[in-house]
């Protein structure tokens, strides 16, 4: 804990990388994270680097949850069984989705282990264990706290939380701290991980807190522009019509979260204007129906042209026309069905989950299609497709890659590099410092190029860099 009284900021995870938030914030009443994601990569690696804690589990005070992306919150389980007692603060629609995926964290990771464990034993190696069970995931959840947007808390004496609306998934925040630190006023930190972008369906725009000192901010796609999000739905369709007109399914590997939920909104758009044919469409992940249930509920963070849309009877996601896929002996019929059709599964980045299964059976195929409509990080499954490679590996097998590989990268809610500039211009001269992370090593450096001449420092953090808010 901080003993001159000035709060200080430790860089923990998420840094030159897009995986495994969480960062470690000290004041003189206590210490607590701003999120607490799971890395997702190779599995030793996975293993080793989520199992490792910053400081006893105990002597955490308290979570700050940006959203559901397990990313951010998926290594919750991990803390609590190590001994966290602490509060869990969050937005009322993320503390609903962390009640679904985390659970579903667990569990996929106890079936991913017992598939895997399969093959290793044929090979007469040793099995391997899941980081946390389902169950695990559960004892997580008793400890969250709900705090609806713009409406301050005090999480530990001389630290006040403020959530506004990141626009980035159903629920996700730009959590803006204020910390006493013995000044004639209190230190303003924003945490901008994960930022939204403008103008997207469904979620409103991002807002811009002002009077910030720090501004914490991703850096995803520091270095490029979206394509424009029209073209990339032709794209889609064009995809789709390619792959059905030769017979082939199209695989979409998707997070479970917005994204799923994104694509089903276009996919509805583009089969009313008659731009694709009427296939079947599943969405094949319990999980991502579950969530597609919480938008449901939670009208009051969606955009008033979708609110207007749902109140008057209309259908967001074209769910009488989908099949919504739970039950695992439905899931396998998919890949017995020799028929043109769509398929939405988790996980996003192919790492874990039934897409794994979808996609052993559909890439030695030329006549199927796998699109890729969101960020693969470095090392993971997803990217190794998206750089096509000529052999996938899948469970531990190799698999010729005859499919088509198309990418989407216009449907990311994550902001471009203008639209990160743009927010760092609104935020006020009062900036003193900018802390770049969430994001590969070469896209953060083209964004603090750019941002450099706006007055104030800007800093791409290493793991377990320290920096003092004064």
């Amino acid at each position: 804990m901080t003993t001159n009284g000035v709060p200080t900021l430790r860089f923990l995870g998420g840094l030159q990388a897009v995986t495994g938030s969480h960062h470690l914030l000290e004041t003189r009443a206590g210490r607590f994270l701003l999120d607490c994601g799971l890395f997702q990569g190779r599995r030793d690696e996975y293993y080793d680097i989520n199992s490792r804690f910053a400081l006893p589990p105990e002597q955490l005070s308290a979570i700050v949850l940006s959203h559901a992306h397990i990313d951010h919150s998926g290594n919750l389980p991990t803390w609590v069984r190590g001994g966290f007692t602490g509060s869990i603060y969050a937005t009322p629609a993320t503390r609903d989705l962390c009640s679904l995926m985390l659970p579903d964290s667990g569990h996929i990771q106890e079936e991913d282990v017992r598939f895997v464990n399969k093959i290793r034993q044929r090979k007469g190696e040793p099995p391997r264990y899941p980081l946390y069970t389902e169950a695990d995931a559960r004892l997580a959840l008793p400890f969250f706290r709900d705090v609806p947007y713009l409406e301050p808390r005090e999480i530990l004496p001389g630290a006040r939380l403020t959530f506004c609306d990141a626009g980035h998934v159903l629920g996700s925040a730009i959590s803006v701290l204020e910390i006493d630190s013995g000044n004639s006023r209190p230190v303003r930190v924003a945490y901008a991980v994960d930022l939204g972008r403008r103008d997207l369906p469904l979620l409103r725009d991002p807002m811009v807190p002002q009077q910030i000192d720090y501004l914490v901010i991703e850096s995803t796609y520091g270095d490029r522009a979206h394509d424009s999000l029209g073209d990339n739905t032709e794209k889609l369709a064009a995809a789709v019509r390619r792959t059905i007109d030769r017979g082939g399914k199209v695989v979409i590997p998707s997070f479970a979260l917005e994204r799923t939920q994104l694509v089903l909104y276009m996919l509805r758009e583009l089969r009313e204007q008659d731009r694709i044919p009427q296939v079947p469409i599943f969405v094949d992940s319990p999980l991502a129906c579950g969530i597609t249930e919480v938008f449901e509920r939670h009208l009051d963070c969606l955009d008033d042209d979708d609110q207007r849309r749902v109140i008057n009877g209309g259908d967001l996601f074209g769910e009488h026309q989908v099949r919504f896929i739970r039950d695992v002996e439905e899931s396998k019929e998919l890949n017995a069905i020799d028929e043109p059709m769509i398929i939405i599964s988790a996980s996003g980045m192919c790492e874990s989950g039934r897409v794994l299964h979808h996609l052993r059976n559909t890439i030695t195929n030329g006549r199927n299609t796998v699109i890729v409509v969101g960020f693969m990080a470095e090392y993971t499954l997803g990217r190794r497709l998206v750089e096509r490679r000529p052999t996938i590996r899948i469970f531990g097998e190799e698999h010729p890659l005859r499919a088509e590989i198309v990418t989407c990268n216009a449907f990311s809610a994550h902001a471009d590099q203008p639209g990160l500039v743009e927010y760092v211009q609104e935020s006020g001269r009062q900036l003193r410092g900018i802390f770049l992370v969430h994001g590969e090593s070469e896209r953060a450096a083209a964004l603090a190029e750019r941002l450099r001449g706006f007055g104030c420092s800007v800093m791409i953090p290493a793991a377990g860099d320290c920096v003092e808010l004064v």
